[in-house]
C-alpha cells in the first residue's frame, strides 16, 4: 500500500490529464511515427515566441543549462523538460531513502507514484514560471503589465503540459524511449549540427562562417582569404578561434569524447555467480565502470543552475534595493556578456562553480593580462566539480537501490550464490563493496572530468550535454534494434520483453 505521502497527491492525481496505456501492440513503424511527431511538435514549440514578452527583456538566467534542459529562451519551451526532471528526481530519492512507502510492483501503488510526479511537475511548472516573470526573465515586471503577465503564465503552463504529455505518449509505448531522453539528445544534437555546419557569418571576426566544417573547407578551396585586421586566414588559424566560435580543436574533442564515452560503457567487471538449487548453471552479475551512468554529473549540473539561478536573482534585489551587499559580494556578483545574452559572475563563490568557456577564452584572457586568474579558477572548478560528482555518485548508489546490500539481496532472492563463499546476505555485501565503492568513485571522477575537459577543450556542445547525448544514443541504437527484432521474429517478443 501506497504511504500517507502519496496518499496526499489522489485529488489531485484525479483531475490530471493522463494517456492510457495502448489497448493493442503498437507496430514498431507505427512507433517511430509516434516518435517522429513528438519530436517535430517540441521543434515547432521550441521556435514560437511567448507572446506578452518585452523586447528589452532580461538577459538569460539558464543560459548554462538551456542545452541539458532542453529549452529555447523566449520561446513555449522557456522551462523545457526541467520541471519534468527535477519532480522526478525528487520522488526517485524520497524512495530510495524510504521517506515515502511504495510498493512498485503494485499497479495501485505505481499508478499512484507516476500520478504524484506529474502533479508535483505541474506545481514546480507553476513556481518557476512565477519565478521567471517576478525575477524580470520577461523584461521589468513593473512594465510588464497584469495582463501580459497572466498570459505568459498561461502560456507557459499549457506548453508545461504539453510537454509533460509528449513523454507519457512515449512513456507509455506509443514511440521509442522517452521524451526526456529525446528531447535532450535533439537539442544537443541541433548544438552540434548548428556548429559544424552554419554558413551565417561568425562573430570572431575572420569573415568566415560560424560552423567549424564550412569554415575548414571555405579556407580549404578559397584561400588567400583576408580576415578583419586584414591577414591571411590559414587552417592553423580554425584550431581555437575568437569570440567562442566552434574551432577544430572544439569538432575534434567532440569526436573523442563520442568514442571514449562509448569504449567506457562497454568496460565492466563482472563476478561469477551459480545456481543454489542446480549444480552447473553458471551466471555473471556484470557493473559497470560506469556504474551509476552520468547521474552524478545531471545532479551536479542541476545543483549548479539552481545555485546560478538563485544567485542572480538575489543579486538584481541587492542592486535595486542596496541590501545585503557583503553577503552578495561572498555569494555571486554579476554582469552583462558582452552580447548581453547571459549574465556571468565575476566575484563570489558562484565565480567558481562556473564552466570554463573554451580554450579560446582562455587565449582571450591571457592577452587582456588575466589568463592567470582564469587559469585558476578553471582548475578550483574542476577539484570541485568532481568531488561533488563523487560525492552525489556515493549518494545516489545509497538511494537508488544500487549499494552493495541491496545488490546482495537481489542475488539472494533470485536463488544465486558467489561460487566459494557461502550463501550468506553479509558475505556476497561484503564481497560486493570491493567493487562497488571504487567503481563508483571511477564513475563519478570519469564522467566529472570528460564533462569538464569537454568545457575546458570547447567542444561543439557542453560537456554534461555531450556526455547525456552519446548514452542517450547508445541505448536508442539497442531500443531500436530490439524493436526491428521482435517485429521481424515475433516469437522473440517474450524474451525481449
Amino acid at each position: 500500500m501506497a504511504g500517507r505521502f502519496l496518499k496526499l497527491f489522489s485529488p489531485f492525481v484525479r483531475i490530471t490529464p493522463e494517456i492510457k496505456q495502448p489497448d493493442r501492440e503498437i507496430s514498431f513503424k507505427d512507433k517511430l511515427i509516434y516518435t517522429f511527431i513528438v519530436l517535430l511538435l517540441y521543434t515547432i514549440m521550441s521556435n514560437v515566441p511567448l507572446y506578452g514578452i518585452l523586447q528589452s527583456a532580461s538577459a538569460d538566467y539558464y543560459y548554462w543549462l538551456r542545452v541539458i534542459l532542453a529549452s529555447n529562451k523566449g520561446t513555449l519551451t522557456e522551462l523545457g523538460i526541467g520541471p519534468i526532471v527535477t519532480a522526478g528526481l525528487i520522488l526517485q530519492l524520497l524512495q530510495g531513502s524510504k521517506l515515502i512507502e511504495v510498493d512498485m510492483s503494485s499497479p495501485e501503488d505505481r499508478a499512484l507514484f507516476t500520478g504524484a510526479q506529474k502533479v508535483i511537475t505541474v506545481f514546480l511548472t507553476i513556481l518557476q514560471i512565477i519565478a521567471y516573470i517576478f525575477g524580470d526573465a520577461f523584461g521589468d515586471s513593473a512594465e510588464l503589465g497584469a495582463t501580459n503577465m497572466i498570459l505568459i503564465f498561461l502560456q507557459l503552463i499549457f506548453a508545461g503540459i504539453l510537454i509533460m504529455m509528449m513523454d507519457e505518449v512515449l512513456q507509455k509505448g506509443y514511440g521509442l524511449g522517452s521524451g526526456v531522453s529525446l528531447f535532450i539528445a535533439s537539442g544537443v544534437a541541433g548544438q552540434i549540427f548548428w556548429n559544424s555546419f552554419s554558413f551565417f557569418s561568425d562573430r570572431s571576426g575572420d569573415g568566415l562562417p560560424t560552423g567549424i566544417i564550412i569554415a575548414f573547407f571555405s579556407v580549404l578551396f578559397k584561400p588567400g582569404q583576408l580576415d578583419a585586421n586584414g591577414d591571411v586566414i590559414r587552417l592553423r588559424d580554425l584550431w581555437i578561434r575568437d569570440a567562442g566560435d566552434p574551432g577544430l580543436l572544439g569538432l575534434t574533442t567532440t569526436l573523442i569524447i563520442f568514442f571514449v564515452v562509448i569504449y567506457v560503457e562497454t568496460m565492466r567487471v563482472e563476478i561469477p555467480l551459480t545456481y543454489a538449487g542446480y549444480k552447473g548453471y553458471r551466471g555473471k552479475y556484470p557493473m559497470k565502470l560506469l556504474y551509476v551512468s552520468n547521474i552524478p554529473v545531471i545532479l551536479a549540473q542541476a545543483l549548479y543552475a539552481n545555485l546560478l539561478f538563485f544567485g542572480q536573482l538575489l543579486w538584481k534585489w541587492s542592486e535595486k534595493t542596496g541590501k545585503l551587499k557583503w553577503w552578495v559580494n561572498w555569494f555571486g556578483v554579476f554582469e552583462q556578456s558582452d552580447n548581453a545574452q547571459y549574465y556571468k559572475p565575476i566575484k563570489g563563490l558562484l565565480k567558481y562553480i562556473t564552466a570554463p568557456q573554451g580554450l579560446g577564452s582562455i587565449i582571450t584572457a591571457f592577452k587582456e593580462g588575466e589568463g592567470a586568474s582564469v587559469i585558476f579558477q578553471s582548475l578550483v572548478y574542476m577539484v570541485i566539480f568532481i568531488t561533488i560528482c563523487i560525492v552525489f555518485g556515493q549518494i545516489w548508489v545509497e538511494v537508488s537501490g544500487l549499494a552493495p546490500r541491496d545488490i546482495a539481496g537481489q542475488i539472494l532472492g533470485s536463488k544465486m550464490q558467489v561460487p566459494g563463499f557461502r550463501r550468506s546476505e553479509k558475505i556476497i555485501e561484503k564481497i560486493l563493496k570491493r567493487y562497488i565503492g571504487p567503481l563508483t568513485i571511477l564513475c563519478g571522477f570519469i564522467v566529472g572530468m570528460l564533462s569538464f575537459l569537454a568545457d575546458f577543450m570547447g567542444a561543439l556542445s557542453s560537456g554534461t550535454g555531450l556526455l547525456l547525448t552519446v548514452g542517450i544514443i547508445q541505448n536508442y541504437a539497442e531500443t531500436i534494434s530490439q524493436e526491428a527484432a521482435k517485429e521481424q521474429f515475433p516469437g522473440m517478443s517474450a524474451l525481449l520483453g
